[in-house]
């Protein structure tokens, strides 16, 4: 099944209609502002947010915008003992040579084009270690790493180093979770039993109403994507896949303590389309009925032509919510 991650489409270009919009900024207006303060060529705000998964999102909404790695340079020379330069730097050059490979599968990849990639990434491991040694506190650069490190296919022992660094200084950062079950899925060298058991106790070690649960729809959404055919629908509807999303569903994004601020929206969408995936219509409805009609990108965008909005109405609509 062919994927569309990062394959230069204008995500942002589809308007949500009959009550329905597409997230933008997490819908926080200080995001906003430091986005817009980035187009701009400015570094500002960041640093009024704390070193948490409120930062991360907020990052990682910097480092998408083009033009940060021109300027970034002279804030860091403007402020040479700040490891907040540093890290906007690392993670723009992570994302800016994610841009060059594209989210093609590696054989589609041209050599020219992985060896941009390459040389970016090692330039933002550069940077985010520096700042990792300034502020060692920091969950943010090593979550970031997680992702440079999987570009440079650092292999599994240090990406699981990584991700131990992470977790000390966060156990529950959601943006280290997502990003070390890319790791150990199948297509960057894991395997789809690997990556479940992650997502699974990650879940059951967090306590209930966490984000984390988004990892087990995630997972199966993961496994999704890898089959073919008839095989896709088969494997959702499986008796053992619906009752795994339940089960996460039922700690995580339907739990009365279920946590609020970054992520949570995502959260809800990844449960909606797994649960709609999956024929399971009662829970895709409360699924759905969560979001409030917000629609994040991901995981959406892997479906319908990558229009998010249109594949969230669709399937919203196959489950009668």
């Amino acid at each position: 099944m062919a994927l569309l991650r990062g394959a230069g489409l204008s995500l942002r270009r589809w308007v949500g209609r009959a009550g329905v919009r597409l997230e933008k900024d997490f819908g926080d207006p200080a995001v906003t502002r430091v986005r817009e303060a980035a187009e701009a060529g400015v570094r500002d705000g960041l640093a009024a947010r704390p070193e948490s998964a409120d930062r991360a999102g907020m990052l990682g909404t910097v480092s998408e915008v083009a033009g940060v790695e021109e300027w970034i340079h002279r804030a860091i020379a403007a402020e040479p003992d700040s490891a907040l330069p540093l890290l906007v730097a690392g993670a723009r050059y992570v994302a800016w040579g994610w841009e060059a490979r594209t989210g093609a599968r590696a054989q589609q990849v041209s050599r020219a084009q992985f060896e941009v990639f390459h040389e970016r990434l090692r330039r933002a491991e550069t940077f985010l270690y520096e700042a990792a040694e300034r502020e060692p506190d920091w969950v943010t650069p090593w979550q970031v790493l997680l992702t440079s490190g999987r570009g440079l296919e650092v292999g599994p022992v240090i990406a699981q180093r990584r991700f131990e660094a992470a977790v000390r200084r966060d156990p529950f950062h959601l943006r280290s979770h997502q990003q070390h079950l890319q790791q150990v899925c199948r297509k960057w060298g894991g395997s789809h039993e690997a990556m479940h058991a992650f997502a699974r106790a990650s879940m059951l070690k967090a306590p209930e109403g966490s984000l984390l649960g988004q990892l087990v729809a995630l997972a199966h959404i993961e496994h999704w994507l890898d089959l073919d055919g008839e095989a896709c629908a088969r494997y959702m509807r499986g008796f053992d896949v619906v009752g795994s999303l339940r089960e996460a569903a039922d700690r995580s994004v339907l739990h009365a303590d279920f946590e609020q601020g970054y992520g949570r929206v995502q959260v809800c969408n990844s449960f909606a389309m797994a649960f709609a995936l999956a024929g399971d219509k009662e829970y895709a409805r409360r699924c759905f009925d969560a979001t409030g009609g917000v629609v994040s990108e991901f995981p959406w965008y892997y479906i319908n032509g990558g229009n998010p909005v249109g594949a969230y109405r669709n399937y919203r609509s196959s489950v009668g919510a």
